[in-house]
């Protein structure tokens, strides 16, 4: 893994040279912040809590998780420098890590980015820091997941596009996999088993999150995010080398 940290800073750094990266910024904490104000009611729930804000993250990622991802791979094919990147002393997995966790490096900043939030809670009330810390780690965690799931779709075509409208899609099913309206779908119309409905509901990314945003940090919820980060990875480098 020698080269996985040049590509990380060559993939981190190129984020800035471009105004998409600020754009980006600036869009993520406008949205998360005016869903928390306009839409829960953030001050008028009169909590010192931001259980309010982390609840929307699951359907923001939704979107700017796939724009922030969908360039990985598929820019890389479309214009031919992937033949020369593994011309380069550089395996499949460094090159699918470091553009990774380039990205997720991004998003991370992303979200922390809003600790004026918790500071001017922490001003006018007396907030469960705990809940806090653990909200902002299964935030991160899931933005992974979102993006290793992205960066796998990107692998698979050369246009942009149709990448960022396949990362919807697969990752809209898999936040909607833990709501009671799919999971009453699956039983209800399709007959599937109790159990095998629980057993899909248990690969939403909603099901796993809720947890953390209650302060409660399960090891099955961070090997969820972990293992399909993992997966997905995995995927992404098995096609790239074929």
């Amino acid at each position: 893994m020698s080269q996985t940290f040049p590509i990380f800073k060559r993939e981190f750094l190129g984020y800035f040279r471009s105004p998409v990266a600020y754009v980006f910024l600036v869009v993520f904490l406008v949205a998360s912040v005016g869903l928390a104000f306009f839409l829960s009611g953030f001050y008028k729930a009169n909590v010192a809590s931001m259980e309010s804000y982390f609840f929307w993250h699951p359907w923001l990622f939704l979107f700017l998780v796939p724009a922030a991802g969908m360039r990985l791979w598929s820019e890389e094919r479309r214009s031919g420098t992937i033949e020369l990147l593994f011309t380069l002393p550089v395996t499949t997995l460094e090159g699918v890590m470091g553009k990774f966790l380039a990205a997720w490096a991004f998003l991370t900043l992303a979200i922390l980015l809003s600790f004026p939030l918790p500071l001017t809670l922490a001003y006018l009330g007396d907030p469960d820091w705990g809940v806090i810390a653990n909200s902002y780690l299964g935030s991160i965690l899931m933005a992974g997941a979102y993006l290793a799931v992205c960066s796998f779709m990107s692998a698979l075509t050369k246009n942009q596009v149709v990448s960022f409208v396949l990362s919807v899609l697969v990752c809209f099913v898999l936040s909607l996999l833990g709501f009671s309206v799919f999971t009453d779908f699956l039983s209800g119309y399709l007959h599937l088993p109790v159990f095998l409905v629980d057993v899909i509901s248990n690969f939403g990314f909603t099901t796993h999150f809720d947890a953390f945003s209650k302060g409660i940090i399960d090891p099955k919820d961070v090997m969820f995010f972990l293992s399909l980060m993992g997966f997905s990875l995995f995927l992404n480098v098995v096609v790239l080398e074929r």
